[in-house]
């Protein structure tokens, strides 16, 4: 059974890694965003 191929820490960790600072940038782009449009 392979159900935690994404999680096997040989090459799993860094698709995670990469996923993980893709959604924080996204986030921070979103405020940054938000904060700016607010400030009109």
């Amino acid at each position: 059974m392979k159900t935690i191929s994404l999680y096997s820490w040989e090459n799993g960790s860094f698709i995670m890694i990469v996923v993980f600072g893709l959604v924080i940038i996204g986030i921070i782009g979103a405020v940054l965003l938000m904060m700016n449009s607010g400030k009109k």
